[in-house]
């Protein structure tokens, strides 16, 4: 597995995004303009302030604290169970363990599914509670009105596409977009995520052909999490990475 190390940064290193030195927080204005400029870079979980300030250092230019905190730290057996709570508190810690990173903190499962002002509101607290720069949720057209108005509000968003852990009851663990319909209904997914003003999407174990073809239509970032290759960006889930994620074992094919 690789965090895309062998890349080369852009001539102008205080402009870099993986790796740079700069103390001031990165924006996505910062992550559209590595777009522009064709610069690979890396995102890691962290849900403490410890592991934070090592990823920071360390120049990793995104950091999420992801609702699987609740599979990784937190001895859940899914993320389903994370609260606005937990989820307020950890990301709090990780925007204090860190200097540049731009931050982006999951809204965990009940707390934007019954619309977009539920959404606006668990996304204001943990931007202003936690200090977070962005916020995550999962689901394509389904989540389409909370991205929206989320965005109007001045709140980032990632989306998060493919397999969507917070619906580990209905679709379980498994590679998504396998079919020609579900591979549409991706692709179709990602489109709207981006027209509704999303920064970048992150593709969760899907096919490294459909996440290619994502990539390629997209004028956003795309992040994997586990399945093949295909997208821009990696985000793998450090305690998988380091065989510490309750039993799960993540795939990281580069």
């Amino acid at each position: 597995m690789t965090l895309q190390a062998a890349q080369k940064p852009p001539a102008d290193s205080s402009k870099a995004l993986y790796g740079g030195k700069g103390t001031r927080r990165i924006t996505v204005h910062d992550i559209a303009a590595a777009k522009a400029r064709g610069e690979k870079w890396p995102m890691l979980t962290a849900y403490d302030a410890m592991t934070a300030s090592v990823f920071d250092e360390a120049g990793i230019p995104v950091i999420l604290v992801g609702d699987s905190m609740g599979n990784c730290h937190l001895g859940y057996d899914t993320t389903v169970p994370v609260t606005m709570d937990e989820m307020t508190l950890l990301s709090a810690a990780v925007v204090r363990g860190t200097r540049r990173a731009l931050v982006v903190g999951d809204l965990p499962f009940g707390s934007y599914q019954e619309g977009p002002v539920q959404a606006l509101r668990n996304a204001t607290r943990l931007v202003k509670d936690a200090g977070v720069n962005a916020v995550k949720l999962e689901g394509g057209e389904r989540s389409l009105p909370q991205t929206e108005l989320l965005v109007q509000a001045g709140i980032p968003v990632m989306s998060h596409l493919g397999l969507t852990p917070q619906s580990v009851n209905t679709m379980g663990y498994r590679v998504q977009g396998r079919s020609d319909e579900a591979a549409h209904r991706l692709l179709s997914d990602a489109k709207a995520a981006q027209d509704a003003g999303a920064f970048a999407v992150v593709l969760e174990l899907v096919p490294a052909e459909l996440a290619a073809e994502v990539t390629r239509s997209l004028h956003i970032p795309t992040i994997g999490i586990g399945g093949g290759g295909g997208r821009e960006e990696r985000g793998p889930v450090y305690a998988a990475v380091i065989g510490a994620a309750g039993g799960r074992v993540l795939r990281f094919d580069t």
